[in-house]
């Protein structure tokens, strides 16, 4: 049995446009390549045909890893999630109580993380740290290059 993946709306329309891009246009040039690689002749020593090929199966794989994903995808916003505690799908404003920096982050799946975005994964160590706590909490995370103090400043439902 597969496991629930939860995603943002625009989270599941980028692995769906993944996928498409991989089963579309990734395919048909992969097998151009494959096919032009064969045309090199002996296949045992053709490295072009084996990188080919190679690539070929990597693509193949994620095709299904997505697939399977997006079969057992439930939308966040469809959710009945608490407002009042950290959970997927909040975003959080949070200060460190050591240099009094201010953050905010929205927390998401592993699948949707990405820093840049300030999007953080609800398994990663501050993740799994700031779930189920409310607003004015004061903790502390552990992180592997130690400990890190935040206080909890607001929660948001996008």
């Amino acid at each position: 049995m597969s496991q629930e993946v939860y995603l943002t709306r625009a989270g599941y329309e980028k692995l769906r446009d993944e996928l498409e891009e991989l089963k579309g246009p990734k395919r048909h040039a992969i097998s151009k390549v494959i096919g032009e690689a064969r045309l090199l002749g002996d296949l045992k020593e053709n490295a072009e045909y084996h990188a080919a090929k190679e690539e070929q199966g990597h693509c193949e794989a994620r095709i299904a890893n997505l697939e399977l994903k997006l079969s057992n995808v439930r939308l966040i916003e469809d959710q009945n999630i608490s407002a009042d505690k950290v959970f997927i799908g909040a975003i959080v404003t949070l200060k460190d109580c050591d240099t009094d920096e201010k953050m905010k982050y929205m927390m998401v799946s592993p699948e949707e993380a990405n820093y840049e975005e300030n999007k953080l994964s609800i398994l990663s160590p501050i993740g799994k740290g700031l779930m189920g706590h409310e607003a004015g909490e004061e903790l502390e995370v552990q992180v592997p290059a130690g400990s890190l103090r935040y206080k909890i400043l607001k929660i948001e439902r996008p």
